[in-house]
């Protein structure tokens, strides 16, 4: 559990549309749901309570100029960053889950974004180890890390920081670097 800006504490959840049922009882107050442009709305919200939603449709890539894929822009971390301040001045605290296709890249670049721009005083690392420790796998989308670094002033800090998490699943978990690499992320392994 952190604490806000405004000293409110906020629990930050991540994770794949296969895993949304088991939040349904968690007291979700605010959900981001990152979804490619095509996919359906998944089911499992039916048995949310009520909560703040904010959809962004995008594939998860990392480069702009992709045939067939829209890759994150500049106006989906604005307005991503823009509900996590809302979300982390909730006066009696909130629960933010934050899902993608499988809870690894997308998702986690969210909540390194959340808590670099809602916790100020905390280093790139100790952004990134935090959303590692929620989540082991966290492979940050590096496209969004970057325009998010750019919009928040950070001077690079940010994308150095996941860039090392990157390194490090990828000495740890080889299969996972060639699958990113595979799948025309290797600026993110090599």
């Amino acid at each position: 559990m952190h604490k806000s800006p405004a000293s409110h504490p906020f629990t930050i959840t991540i994770c794949g549309i296969e895993e949304l049922q088991d939040h349904q009882d968690a007291n979700v107050t605010h959900v981001v749901s990152i979804l490619d442009p095509a996919a359906p709305e998944p089911s499992a919200f039916e048995g949310f309570g009520a909560h703040k939603k904010l959809e962004l449709r995008f594939h998860d890539v990392i480069e702009d100029n992709i045939t067939g894929y829209v890759s994150p822009q500049r106006h989906h971390v604005e307005e991503l960053l823009a509900f996590g301040r809302s979300a982390m001045r909730e006066p009696n605290g909130g629960h933010i889950l934050i899902h993608c296709h499988m809870g690894i890249s997308r998702s986690t670049a969210a909540a390194v974004l959340f808590l670099a721009d809602g916790k100020p005083e905390w280093t790139a690392k100790d952004v990134m180890a935090h959303v590692a420790s929620i989540r082991d796998k966290a492979w940050p989308n590096l496209r969004m890390i970057e325009i998010g670094d750019h919009i928040l002033g950070l001077g690079g800090h940010l994308v150095d920081a996941v860039r090392a998490q990157h390194r490090h699943l990828a000495r740890s978990l080889p299969h996972v670097a060639d699958f990113m690499r595979g799948s025309g992320r290797a600026r993110e392994v090599d």
